[in-house]
C-alpha cells in the first residue's frame, strides 16, 4: 500500500463530523443566577425554571433573593450568592458590571469547578445613549476568566430584553443566543440551556477574545430599541 493510499484509508475511517446541533441533556441540571433579583437575571431565573429547569436565585441579601425567587415562582430558590454558586451546577452572572469584579473575586472558591456563564454588558451612558466600554482584560467575560482561573467560562445571554424574558404574557421570545468559551462541551451545555426556552436557539460565536463585540453590541440594540421603540434582538440568518 502506497503512502497516498494509506492517507486515504486513516481519512476514511475518521468519524464523521459532530452534528453541530447534537446538544446534550441539561434538563437536570442546576442553574444559579448571581443577580438574579436584577430585570436581566430576575427575566432568566423565570424563562428557565419555566422551562423546567431548576433554578436558584443569588444576591448579597439572601431574603432578598427569597423575595424575587418567591415572585417567580415554578419552584425557584433564592439563596446567597455564595450558597447559589455552591448548590449550582451552571452559574449565569447577571450583576451589574460596577460590581462584576468584586462579586466574581469574592466568589472564586464556591465557583472553582463550575462552568460559569458571563452576561454582563460593560456600558456607559451620556447625553447621546449607550456607549461600550473596554476592560483591561478586553471584556466582561475576559475578565471573568482572569478572575476566576479554576472556573470554565463561557459568555452568552447578552441581547436579551429583560422586559421580554419577565413578561408572563409572551410564551416564546424570538431570538438567538450568542456564545463564546474555549471548550466546546461547555459551550453546548450553554446552547442546550437556551434551547430550553421556547423560540430561542443557542449559536456558538467564537472564543472568549471574541467576547468585547458581543458585550458591546448591546449598545446598538439599546439604539435601535429607543428610535423604534421595540424590544430588539438578534437571528442569525442561514444557520
Amino acid at each position: 500500500m502506497t503512502s497516498t493510499d494509506s492517507a486515504a484509508t486513516d481519512h476514511a475511517q475518521k468519524t464523521p463530523a459532530k452534528d453541530p446541533w447534537d446538544l446534550p441533556d441539561v434538563s437536570g441540571l442546576v442553574v444559579g443566577v448571581l443577580g438574579g433579583t436584577g430585570p436581566q437575571g430576575k427575566g432568566l431565573a423565570y424563562r428557565l425554571a419555566k422551562a423546567g429547569q431548576k433554578v436558584i436565585i443569588g444576591s448579597r441579601a439572601a431574603d432578598r433573593a427569597q423575595a424575587a425567587a418567591d415572585e417567580i415562582g415554578h419552584g425557584v430558590e433564592g439563596a446567597d450568592n455564595a450558597e447559589t454558586a455552591r448548590r449550582s451546577d451552571v452559574v449565569i452572572v447577571a450583576v451589574p458590571w460596577e460590581g462584576h469584579g468584586k462579586t466574581l473575586e469574592s466568589l472564586r472558591e464556591e465557583l472553582a469547578g463550575k462552568l460559569v456563564v458571563d452576561c454582563v454588558n460593560p456600558l456607559g451612558f451620556d447625553k447621546k445613549g449607550a456607549y461600550a466600554l473596554k476592560p483591561e482584560e478586553g471584556s466582561a467575560a475576559e475578565q471573568a476568566a482572569a478572575l476566576l482561573p479554576d472556573s470554565r467560562v463561557t459568555a452568552a445571554f447578552h441581547h436579551l430584553s429583560a422586559v421580554l424574558l419577565q413578561d408572563a404574557e409572551i410564551d416564546e421570545i424570538d431570538t438567538d443566543v450568542m456564545v463564546l468559551g474555549e471548550a466546546r462541551a461547555d459551550v453546548e451545555i450553554v446552547q442546550a440551556l437556551a434551547g430550553r426556552i421556547p423560540g430561542m436557539r443557542g449559536i456558538f460565536a467564537g472564543r472568549l477574545r471574541n467576547a468585547h463585540q458581543v458585550e458591546s453590541l448591546v449598545a446598538n440594540l439599546i439604539s435601535v430599541n429607543r428610535r423604534y421603540k421595540a424590544h430588539a434582538g438578534l437571528r442569525v440568518t442561514d444557520v
